[in-house]
């Protein structure tokens, strides 16, 4: 559909519950079992964004049950993205329907305070470090921990703040992505930040 903002519109569990897109979600999940089943390919696993409310949640886990990806079966994991302020507020309820999170950094700052990054006025404020974002990150890690689940992150700001990425590891962040030209830089300082004194 045409939409004014399509960050905030017909995406992630609410299209995929949807019965307008019920056909094209069908089909996605024929080819993950396929990825599965007939290539062998059981270490893939199965992401879902933008997971909005716990009924969306039971919802979208119910509808890939329906489609023959049962959470468990087959060594299959399902992660949620963890990119709304809702998913960390509500992170341990969030975790009953979920193997664990990605958190996705870059819309969790946008959402959290509530700021376009691409806006050549306020993008000036879009930073991961900003307190209420980092409570609602430590929410979210300390969660996974709690549950034995897996906790990553992806997104723009531990190759951006090598800072933030030795918090996110000191808070017990299990894997981090980083872009490319900042690996070894990063790499090298969680290293020295760890190295016995």
């Amino acid at each position: 559909p045409e939409e004014e903002n399509p960050m905030l519109g017909f995406r992630g569990a609410s299209r995929y519950i949807s019965e307008n897109f019920r056909d094209c979600f069908e089909l996605e999940c024929r080819a993950l079992k396929r990825v599965r089943e007939e290539m062998g390919l059981t270490n893939v696993e199965i992401m879902v964004p933008f997971v909005r409310t716990l009924g969306e949640a039971s919802q979208v886990i119910d509808l890939l049950a329906a489609n023959g990806l049962k959470r468990g079966e087959n060594g299959l994991r399902i992660i949620m993205m963890c990119e709304l302020p809702s998913n960390a507020i509500l992170a341990d309820e969030f975790l009953e329907y979920f193997d664990g999170f990605s958190i996705g950094s870059n819309d969790l700052t946008q959402l959290t305070l509530g700021l376009d990054r691409d806006s050549g006025v306020i993008a000036h404020l879009f930073d991961e470090r900003n307190p209420a974002v980092k409570k609602l990150l430590s929410n979210a890690i300390q969660a996974c921990n709690k549950a034995g689940k897996y906790i990553g992150i992806c997104g723009q700001g531990p190759s951006d703040h090598p800072d933030l990425a030795r918090w996110l590891m000191d808070q017990g962040i299990e894997s981090v992505s980083l872009n490319p030209d900042s690996v070894l830089e990063t790499w090298f300082f969680l290293a020295e930040a760890q190295a016995p004194v």
